[in-house]
């Protein structure tokens, strides 16, 4: 019962780790005419998950296997770097950076472990879904549960964007997001699979066109800073 509370808790949009800031990307495409209707967020977010989604389950899987069986500080800063590496935009990076930052405030307060210390030890500002890895088998929840938050989270904040962003109708969104219910499990089941693997030896699923919007994304909101600053 507290494992399944501590994951649900995970991927609430409550949850106080700045996730709801954050996109996924929408407001680029958005802004591009990519993305008008519910339909074009469907294939984005189908999209989305399959990508993004895939690589962050993968990785908050790893980190919770590697918190349930103890690991040394070199491993969480192999898994970082790893990810690092699976992560070609440095603005996505950043974001992934930022969102861990604030979980890990969030999660020291809900679930204060030594495990989160000692990853915080050997990498300050690690990515988000290793800190949510941790967290969840902190809490008592297993690889595949991680995954399963991993991957709602890359589709529940976007979807929500597009509601915010472009005005769509809230339930019909929702729906959208239910439709992605067997590939969640796929992607949670594959990312379970791998989480005893050696870092280096991940699966890598990669998305060039998010990290194109990510990059167009924070560089029009650095000129827009300038404009405003100047």
């Amino acid at each position: 019962m507290r494992a399944g509370l501590a994951v649900l808790a995970l991927a609430d949009a409550r949850f106080p780790g700045g996730g709801h800031v954050h996109s996924g990307g929408v407001e680029e495409a958005a802004s591009r005419g990519l993305i008008r209707d519910v339909a074009d967020l469907r294939e984005f977010l189908h999209g989305r998950l399959r990508a993004a989604g895939a690589l962050q389950a993968v990785f908050a899987a790893a980190a919770a296997h590697a918190a349930a069986r103890g690991v040394p500080g070199g491993h969480w800063r192999e898994l970082d770097v790893e990810l690092d590496a699976r992560t070609p935009s440095p603005a996505q990076r950043e974001a992934s950076r930022a969102q861990g930052r604030g979980t890990v405030r969030a999660g020291r307060a809900a679930w204060p472990s030594p495990v989160l210390e000692e990853l915080l030890a050997a990498t300050p500002r690690p990515h988000h879904p290793i800190v949510l890895g941790v967290l969840a088998a902190v809490a008592g929840s297993g690889p595949r549960e991680a995954a399963l938050a991993a991957g709602y989270l890359a589709v529940s904040g976007p979807s929500s964007a597009g509601v915010r962003l472009l005005g769509m109708d809230p339930f019909a969104v929702n729906a959208v997001v239910t439709e992605l219910a067997d590939d969640l499990d796929r992607i949670a089941d594959e990312a379970a699979a791998t989480a005893g693997a050696a870092p280096a030896e991940l699966p890598a699923p990669g998305a060039p066109a998010l990290d194109l919007l990510a990059e167009a994304h924070d560089r029009h909101h650095r000129e827009e800073v300038r404009l405003f600053a100047s």
